[in-house]
């Protein structure tokens, strides 16, 4: 156990703990688009920013990615100053010239009073911010289906030479796990497309609505060890004869005591 101080507030972390899960633990909000708890951070969004110094810095201080910044013993961090401020206003003016239809941008931008771009507007922006948290998510799974292909502005996310990924299973994954929405994918009658492949979508035995792709149940039949069973009904209609058994247990209970 550690003592930091965050916004003069001396509190207690568990050492090792990054800095933003201790941040947003005592409710101080900032922002953060690229971090997830299912995937190891990287800080590629810059905006979870803040400010760090010691007692015996003497007044030197330094500003680090508090996704990335392991709690330490004495450690002062404040999270709004007005350079942290200004930092996260210039990658959010830049976000907004990348991806200029991104409404997740868009309002993060205006918390900040930005409503326009100062910069150059990037024509064929799409509204990735290529923090790669799709990719790793990917990679968690063991899939590696997409992958950042290209240079510079250029630079994108896209399965193996353009072509419907082999390796892909529908889990739908990366475009959940997206802070900006940018990954297409549709579910019509019994079948979800993304990344331009079709999978089929297994439907429930009960009600028959459809549930998750054929492939993903199968690639969690094989590496969680669920079984096949499990996925031949949904969710609903298993909290459904859950909740039956437990009335007619009630029931039968209630009549005992009788």
């Amino acid at each position: 156990m550690v003592h930091i101080t965050i916004n003069g507030k001396v509190i207690k972390a568990t050492e090792g703990e990054m800095l933003l899960s201790v941040i947003r633990r005592h409710g101080i909000e900032i922002p953060a688009l690229c971090h997830h708890e299912a995937i190891e951070p990287t800080g590629n969004c810059r905006l979870c920013m803040v400010e760090i110094t010691r007692e015996e810095w003497d007044g030197w201080k330094k500003h680090v990615t508090s996704c990335l910044y392991p709690v330490e013993e004495g450690l002062i961090v404040s999270t709004h100053t007005p350079d942290v401020i200004e930092i996260r206003k210039t990658i959010l003016d830049l976000q907004l010239a990348n991806c200029p239809d991104s409404e997740v941008i868009q309002k993060m931008a205006e918390e900040y009073g930005i409503y326009k771009t100062s910069y150059e507007v990037v024509p064929e922006g799409d509204n990735c911010i290529m923090c790669y948290a799709c990719t790793r998510i990917c990679e968690v799974l063991g899939r590696s289906a997409i992958s950042a292909v290209g240079r510079g502005h250029r630079k994108e996310i896209a399965p193996p030479f353009g072509a419907e990924p082999p390796d892909c299973i529908g889990c739908l994954a990366c475009a959940q796990i997206c802070p900006t929405d940018v990954i297409p994918w549709t579910d019509r009658d019994n079948t979800r497309t993304i990344w331009d492949r079709k999978f089929e979508l297994i439907s429930c035995k009960e009600c028959g609505r459809q549930t998750i792709a054929r492939e993903f149940a199968d690639y969690l039949i094989e590496k969680r060890n669920i079984p096949r069973e499990y996925f031949e009904i949904c969710d609903n209609c298993k909290r459904s004869e859950l909740a039956r058994k437990m009335g007619e247990i009630v029931a039968r209970a209630q009549e005992v005591a009788i």
